[in-house]
């Protein structure tokens, strides 16, 4: 193999690909990328089993070929050369010598054969996404997944689609994430994909700059995504997601109308002394026309209020002051609306009008605060 790029071109693809690349592992050859010459481009390929990624660049090929370098060295490299033509060469027993300019270098590689085959999926379903749409839906419910991997699917994000609809939701026993777009579906379909892998996806979606639509295509058990020259094969969680509709509270005693910035910036304050106690805990106090947020430590207290618009009775509450701040971060509407039941029911954020987005969040005991 012999074959001849720019440095920028190669370090982008990389870093790319390396997204792939698992350091929790026992199988060496899991390590590497895989660079695979095929007629006029470059095929580098990563995998960690779960996700694999492989990516497509232009170069001049001298000689067709393939090998494994350690994408931590080899990517490091690649990096601080100059930024111009890098020539790369397999030489005999695996070694790899990469030349650019006055730096040449000489490393190990391992046959390609060894690599894993990450293959085609069978096409039993095809969606088209606005990849900004996606991302948003994403960025908006994966930071409530759970991250501890022994707790199962809900490790996960719920895709679910309907003929006219696409809702994706995550939890994990503490909150609990919806976000619904209108999208015309030709098939109805759930599926559930690790919200780690998900986050991926988006970062490398970010970096492809061609096209404003991403593919996703599905069987039974893995998922492509198509962006550009960009494949990402990823496996499907398996088992029954948590039925989230019957979560959702039918019917609330207090309802809140509330500016979102005044109330991220009171939260975000009152959390200073939170972090300080347990549980991040903050008090919020629900009167006519205005919120109260306390929170007290060792360390001293606060108290923030928030001019509100409410519906229904007085209410006291406590919440870990992260679980609120996380949904307030992605919300961009100017107000949203917080329904209450009592003081040991979840809260349900959501839009003034309609139904975009729901968040539950469940709160603290504040018995003797």
């Amino acid at each position: 193999m012999k074959f001849t790029c720019s440095q920028q071109s190669l370090s982008k693809a990389l870093n790319t690909v390396s997204k792939a690349v698992t350091t929790r592992t026992t199988i060496p050859i899991l390590k590497g990328i895989l660079l695979e010459t095929e007629g006029s481009q470059l095929k580098l390929a990563a995998s960690d089993l779960d996700l694999s990624i492989e990516k497509r660049i232009d170069v001049e090929v001298q000689e067709e070929g393939s090998l494994v370098v350690s994408s931590r060295l080899f990517s490091d490299i690649i990096r601080k050369l100059p930024g111009a033509d890098v020539e790369i060469e397999e030489m005999e027993n695996n070694t790899v010598i990469i030349r650019c300019l006055a730096s040449e270098f000489t490393i190990v590689g391992q046959p390609a054969d060894e690599f894993p085959n990450i293959g085609d999926v069978g096409e039993d379903q095809r969606l088209l996404f606005n990849k900004e749409l996606f991302k948003d839906m994403v960025k908006k419910t994966s930071f409530a997944a759970s991250i501890d991997e022994s707790k199962g699917i809900i490790v996960g994000v719920l895709i679910d689609m309907t003929a006219d609809g696409l809702t994706m939701v995550a939890l994990d026993g503490f909150r609990m994430a919806i976000t619904r777009e209108a999208v015309k579906n030709e098939e109805e379909k759930k599926i559930v994909i690790s919200a780690r892998i998900l986050n991926e996806i988006c970062k490398i979606i970010s970096d492809s700059d061609e096209s404003d639509d991403i593919s996703l295509i599905l069987d039974e058990k893995r998922a492509v995504v198509l962006a550009d020259q960009t494949k990402i094969v990823l496996r499907l969680l398996e088992g029954e997601f948590i039925k989230y509709r019957d979560i959702l509270p039918k019917e609330h005693r207090t309802r809140v109308t509330v500016g979102k910035s005044d109330l991220l910036s009171s939260i975000e304050r009152a959390s200073l002394l939170a972090k300080e106690g347990k549980n991040n805990l903050i008090k919020i106090s629900v009167g006519d026309g205005t919120l109260t947020i306390t929170s007290r430590s060792e360390e001293g207290n606060v108290k923030e209020e928030v001019a509100i618009v409410r519906d229904g009775e007085d209410l006291e509450i406590g919440f870990n002051s992260k679980y609120v701040l996380d949904v307030l971060k992605v919300v961009s509407d100017d107000e949203v609306a917080m329904e209450f039941n009592n003081s040991v029911s979840p809260c349900l954020v959501k839009p003034v009008e309609g139904d975009a987005y729901e968040y539950l969040i469940l709160p603290v005991r504040i018995s003797g605060n």
